[in-house]
Protein backbone atom coordinates (compact mmCIF):
# COMPACT_ATOMS: atom_id res chain seq x y z
CA UNK A 1 0.00 0.00 0.00
CA UNK A 2 1.10 3.59 -0.58
CA UNK A 3 0.71 6.61 1.69
CA UNK A 4 0.14 9.76 -0.32
CA UNK A 5 0.33 13.44 0.56
CA UNK A 6 -3.39 13.40 1.43
CA UNK A 7 -2.95 10.65 4.03
CA UNK A 8 0.33 11.92 5.43
CA UNK A 9 1.95 9.79 8.07
CA UNK A 10 -1.12 8.27 9.71
CA UNK A 11 -2.26 4.64 9.59
CA UNK A 12 -5.18 2.97 11.32
CA UNK A 13 -3.88 -0.14 13.07
CA UNK A 14 -7.04 -1.43 14.78
CA UNK A 15 -6.99 -4.54 12.57
CA UNK A 16 -3.31 -5.15 13.23
CA UNK A 17 -3.86 -4.81 17.00
CA UNK A 18 -6.40 -7.63 16.76
CA UNK A 19 -3.84 -9.99 15.22
CA UNK A 20 -1.16 -12.10 16.90
CA UNK A 21 2.27 -10.65 17.69
CA UNK A 22 4.54 -10.80 14.64
CA UNK A 23 1.86 -9.78 12.13
CA UNK A 24 2.97 -6.88 9.95
CA UNK A 25 1.93 -4.41 7.28
CA UNK A 26 4.20 -2.49 4.88
CA UNK A 27 3.46 0.84 3.24
CA UNK A 28 5.25 2.84 0.57
CA UNK A 29 5.39 6.56 1.28
CA UNK A 30 5.44 8.97 -1.65
CA UNK A 31 4.73 12.66 -2.12
CA UNK A 32 4.27 13.52 1.55
CA UNK A 33 4.89 17.17 2.53
CA UNK A 34 5.49 18.35 6.10
CA UNK A 35 5.87 21.94 7.28
CA UNK A 36 9.19 22.28 9.14
CA UNK A 37 10.20 25.76 10.33
CA UNK A 38 11.01 29.23 8.97
CA UNK A 39 14.67 28.52 8.17
CA UNK A 40 14.18 25.04 6.71
CA UNK A 41 11.79 23.60 4.13
CA UNK A 42 11.36 20.49 2.06
CA UNK A 43 12.72 20.86 -1.47
CA UNK A 44 11.16 17.54 -2.51
CA UNK A 45 8.40 15.47 -0.91
CA UNK A 46 9.28 12.67 1.49
CA UNK A 47 9.47 9.13 0.10
CA UNK A 48 10.33 5.76 1.58
CA UNK A 49 8.92 2.69 3.26
CA UNK A 50 7.16 2.11 6.60
CA UNK A 51 6.70 -1.27 8.24
CA UNK A 52 4.23 -1.73 11.10
CA UNK A 53 4.61 -4.88 13.23
CA UNK A 54 2.38 -6.14 16.01
CA UNK A 55 4.25 -6.68 19.29
CA UNK A 56 2.93 -8.19 22.52
CA UNK A 57 2.39 -4.60 23.78
CA UNK A 58 1.50 -2.51 20.73
CA UNK A 59 2.84 -1.58 17.28
CA UNK A 60 6.52 -1.35 16.32
CA UNK A 61 7.12 1.20 13.55
CA UNK A 62 10.23 0.77 11.39
CA UNK A 63 10.59 3.52 8.76
CA UNK A 64 13.29 4.35 6.21
CA UNK A 65 12.59 7.71 4.60
CA UNK A 66 14.41 10.06 2.24
CA UNK A 67 13.91 13.77 1.67
CA UNK A 68 15.73 16.82 0.37
CA UNK A 69 15.82 19.87 2.60
CA UNK A 70 16.30 23.44 1.42
CA UNK A 71 18.02 26.05 3.57
CA UNK A 72 20.19 29.13 3.12
CA UNK A 73 23.95 28.58 2.80
CA UNK A 74 25.67 29.83 5.93
CA UNK A 75 28.45 31.48 3.89
CA UNK A 76 26.79 33.05 0.84
CA UNK A 77 23.06 32.87 1.72
CA UNK A 78 22.15 31.13 -1.55
CA UNK A 79 19.65 28.26 -1.40
CA UNK A 80 21.32 24.96 -0.54
CA UNK A 81 19.87 21.47 -1.06
CA UNK A 82 20.58 18.85 1.61
CA UNK A 83 19.72 15.20 0.85
CA UNK A 84 18.65 13.42 4.04
CA UNK A 85 17.96 9.78 4.88
CA UNK A 86 16.29 9.06 8.20
CA UNK A 87 15.49 5.86 10.05
CA UNK A 88 12.79 5.65 12.70
CA UNK A 89 12.21 2.70 15.01
CA UNK A 90 9.60 3.38 17.66
CA UNK A 91 7.04 1.32 19.55
CA UNK A 92 3.56 2.82 19.88
CA UNK A 93 1.35 1.60 22.71
CA UNK A 94 -2.46 1.73 22.62
CA UNK A 95 -4.14 4.61 24.44
CA UNK A 96 -7.50 2.78 24.56
CA UNK A 97 -8.39 -0.86 25.10
CA UNK A 98 -9.39 -2.29 21.72
CA UNK A 99 -12.28 -4.38 23.12
CA UNK A 100 -13.78 -2.00 25.69
CA UNK A 101 -12.71 1.44 24.47
CA UNK A 102 -11.62 2.41 27.99
CA UNK A 103 -8.40 4.43 28.47
CA UNK A 104 -5.32 2.41 29.34
CA UNK A 105 -2.99 3.65 32.11
CA UNK A 106 0.05 5.54 30.85
CA UNK A 107 1.57 6.49 34.20
CA UNK A 108 4.24 3.74 34.14
CA UNK A 109 5.71 4.90 30.80
CA UNK A 110 4.76 8.54 30.17
CA UNK A 111 7.42 9.13 27.46
CA UNK A 112 6.36 6.19 25.27
CA UNK A 113 4.58 7.07 22.02
CA UNK A 114 0.87 6.32 22.05
CA UNK A 115 -1.66 5.49 19.36
CA UNK A 116 -4.47 8.01 18.91
CA UNK A 117 -7.94 7.42 20.34
CA UNK A 118 -8.89 6.05 16.90
CA UNK A 119 -6.07 3.44 17.00
CA UNK A 120 -3.91 5.32 14.51
CA UNK A 121 -0.13 5.62 14.32
CA UNK A 122 0.71 9.32 13.87
CA UNK A 123 4.26 9.36 12.54
CA UNK A 124 4.40 13.02 11.37
CA UNK A 125 5.77 14.49 14.66
CA UNK A 126 8.59 11.92 14.76
CA UNK A 127 9.47 12.47 11.08
CA UNK A 128 9.48 16.27 11.58
CA UNK A 129 11.80 15.94 14.60
CA UNK A 130 14.18 13.63 12.71
CA UNK A 131 14.32 15.99 9.73
CA UNK A 132 15.08 18.96 11.96
CA UNK A 133 17.83 16.98 13.70
CA UNK A 134 19.29 15.93 10.32
CA UNK A 135 19.93 19.55 9.30
CA UNK A 136 23.67 20.27 9.37
CA UNK A 137 24.96 22.85 11.83
CA UNK A 138 26.51 24.92 9.03
CA UNK A 139 24.58 24.50 5.77
CA UNK A 140 26.79 24.97 2.70
CA UNK A 141 25.69 25.22 -0.92
CA UNK A 142 28.97 23.49 -1.83
CA UNK A 143 32.05 22.53 0.21
CA UNK A 144 34.28 25.23 -1.34
CA UNK A 145 31.79 28.10 -1.06
CA UNK A 146 33.90 31.29 -0.67
CA UNK A 147 31.16 33.29 1.06
CA UNK A 148 30.41 37.01 0.79
CA UNK A 149 32.72 39.96 0.14
CA UNK A 150 33.20 41.92 3.37
CA UNK A 151 33.24 45.18 1.39
CA UNK A 152 30.20 45.01 -0.89
CA UNK A 153 28.31 41.97 0.40
CA UNK A 154 28.16 40.19 -2.97
CA UNK A 155 29.16 36.56 -3.36
CA UNK A 156 32.93 36.30 -3.79
CA UNK A 157 32.56 34.01 -6.82
CA UNK A 158 30.33 36.55 -8.65
CA UNK A 159 32.78 38.44 -10.83
CA UNK A 160 35.58 40.82 -9.88
CA UNK A 161 35.55 42.56 -6.53
CA UNK A 162 37.74 45.59 -7.16
CA UNK A 163 37.17 47.95 -4.28
CA UNK A 164 39.09 51.19 -3.77
CA UNK A 165 41.72 50.77 -1.09
CA UNK A 166 41.04 52.61 2.09
CA UNK A 167 43.46 55.13 3.40
CA UNK A 168 45.87 53.47 5.73
CA UNK A 169 47.63 54.87 8.74
CA UNK A 170 50.59 56.94 7.48
CA UNK A 171 52.89 55.07 9.86
CA UNK A 172 52.10 51.82 7.99
CA UNK A 173 52.38 53.30 4.46
CA UNK A 174 55.80 51.67 3.98
CA UNK A 175 54.19 48.24 4.28
CA UNK A 176 51.74 48.79 1.40
CA UNK A 177 54.06 47.23 -1.20
CA UNK A 178 55.44 44.51 1.11
CA UNK A 179 55.30 40.94 -0.18
CA UNK A 180 56.88 38.12 1.82
CA UNK A 181 59.64 36.11 0.16
CA UNK A 182 58.90 32.49 -0.50
CA UNK A 183 61.59 30.09 0.69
Amino acid sequence: MTASADEGFSWNVAGLLGEDPGASREYDVAGVELPLDDALALAEPIAGRVRLRRTNRGILVDADLAATLEAACSRCLRPALIPVNIHIEEEFLPALDLATGKPLPSDAEPEVARLTDHHEVELAPLVRDELLLAEPIAVLCRPDCPGLCPECGLALDDGVHDHPSDEIDPRLEALRGFTPREE
